[in-house]
């Protein structure tokens, strides 16, 4: 049994008999402006905030990726063994797992357009500083440092982008933002190919710093999210940014659909009040008896994926370059085309995963990514012209699990801690993104390719088993899926 029964008895939303949402979690004012909140279609106001929290997803994948793209020259520069390059690999995953963790909870205090514009801030200036490096232990450090702003603007960002959305349609204008971080990782592979063999590896660095401090400047201008500020008291400023997004909406013939007041509100806070005392603990609640059951699965997918996924791009320019004896620019174009794999079948998901579901979709595309690794083992490795194509499209199956996460993810917990409950389970795709790699390079030299495709395939078989579990969130008002 799914754990939706858990939390979706009783009802946590009703209808009376004019049609209003009443919300009774909610106090009357907070409940008001939610369902104010919720009706507006999406508009340029919604597009706008998109575009420029979209901007900062590219560069953190851009920055994400950078490494692999300069591993094949800074091998031969500096003379790096195999487990060298897992440990520089995993240090970004690691300041990764220090940022989701710290940013997200930064983000339930002090809102989530500031965490996620000063995260960005600084994934930039630290890919400034790996470029006037000179040395293994130098660029491992700033790699770390860098993680740390990588991993803090995803979890946030995806927790904005969800509560700016309405029920209708939210998983296919959420998986349309979603898409610019295969995009960005793309379009790294692409520079990448071009810009390090022409201008060499530092290069790539710069490219992905500079910009981002301009990107930061536009992130600090946007509206803070509605949900947020509701569940801080902060009725006012939210009254505002709603008034602007319904204006924006306006040319649609959009009108403002009127809200009655809960049948038994509960005492409404004092504007922009402290937290209570007595309120949860966000860290604790995560894991607490309610929420435990859909915390487990989602960290177990999370794992799962990005395992995968995360391990096979960081180290297929280098297996390209250095087992299957390519030039350094045929393997760099080899790499990239695994994330324009990605990007083809997320278009497709995001058109699709309102209708068909989050887990129908979770559960075939692990099993698809398992039987795909599993000609790789069987065979498929031994030829390279047949591993790109194989892999490609392995990637790019378990690839768009990677971005239906964050769109499942903050769907299935409250605004009080969404944040939290994301990064923690991003916290786990940082772990087996650090712990991959290494694996990987330590069986390369062990044991061969193959032996690392049948343990892909076997992640992937226990992902699709935990997609199993995940609950429908599809066409559901954030505030109905989590109370």
């Amino acid at each position: 049994m799914h754990d939706t029964d858990a939390i979706s008895a009783p009802a946590l939303a009703s209808k009376d008999d004019a049609g209003f949402r009443h919300t009774p979690a909610l106090s009357g004012r907070a409940a008001a402006l939610t369902s104010r909140f919720e009706a507006i279609p999406f508009s340029p106001w919604h597009r706008r905030a998109r575009i420029v929290m979209g901007s900062a997803t590219f560069l953190d994948a851009f920055d994400a990726l950078s490494l692999a793209f300069v591993l094949p020259i800074l091998i031969r520069l500096w003379g790096m063994t195999p487990a060298q390059v897992g440990m520089l690999i995993a240090a970004s995953y690691v300041g990764q797992l220090v940022g989701a963790l710290a940013f997200s909870r930064l983000a339930e205090t002090f809102g989530r357009v500031h965490m996620a514009a000063t995260a960005t801030v600084l994934m930039s200036v630290m890919s400034l500083a790996c470029a006037l490096t000179g040395n293994f232990w130098m660029l491992f450090t700033c790699r770390l440092i860098q993680g740390v702003g990588v991993g803090g603007e995803m979890p946030v960002a995806a927790t904005y982008i969800s509560e700016l959305l309405r029920a209708k349609g939210r998983g296919r204008n959420f998986m349309l933002y979603e898409m610019i971080f295969p995009i960005g990782l793309m379009m790294t592979g692409q520079v990448g190919t071009i810009l390090v063999p022409l201008l060499g590896w530092k290069s790539l660095f710069l490219l992905g710093g500079i910009p981002g401090l301009v990107v930061a400047y536009l992130l600090y201008r946007l509206p803070e999210s509605p949900r947020w500020l509701i569940s801080k008291g902060r009725y006012d400023e939210a009254e505002k940014i709603i008034a602007d997004a319904e204006t924006s909406a306006a040319h649609k013939g959009f009108q403002p659909v009127p809200v009655s007041e809960p049948v038994a509100a509960q005492p409404e806070p004092r504007q922009g009040s402290a937290p209570s005392a007595n309120e949860p603990n966000p860290w604790l609640e995560v894991i607490g008896s309610v929420f435990r059951g859909r915390t487990l699965i989602a960290w177990s997918l999370w794992a799962s994926a990005f395992f995968v996924a995360n391990s096979l791009n960081n180290w297929m320019p280098t297996l390209y370059h250095t087992i299957y004896e390519l030039d350094l620019h045929t393997a760099l174009r080899a790499a990239s085309m695994t994330n324009v794999a990605q990007v083809a079948i997320l278009l497709v998901c995001a058109f699709c995963i309102d209708r068909i579901g989050r887990r129908a979709w979770a559960v075939a595309s692990f099993l698809i990514g398992a039987v795909l690794f599993l000609g790789l083992y069987a065979g498929g490795a031994g030829s390279v012209w047949s591993l790109v194509v194989l892999a490609t499209l392995a990637y790019g199956v378990v690839g768009s699990i990677n971005a239906v996460l964050y769109l499942y993810t903050p769907e299935i917990y409250p605004t009080r801690m969404r944040a939290v409950g994301t990064g923690l389970a991003t916290s786990w795709l940082r772990i087996a993104s650090a712990v991959g790699p290494t694996i990987v390079g330590f069986m390369v030299g062990a044991q061969g390719v193959q032996g690392v495709f049948l343990m892909f395939a076997v992640v992937a078989a226990i992902g699709a088993v935990a997609a199993t579990q995940m609950i429908e969130t599809g066409g559901r008002q954030l505030e109905d899926i989590a109370p």
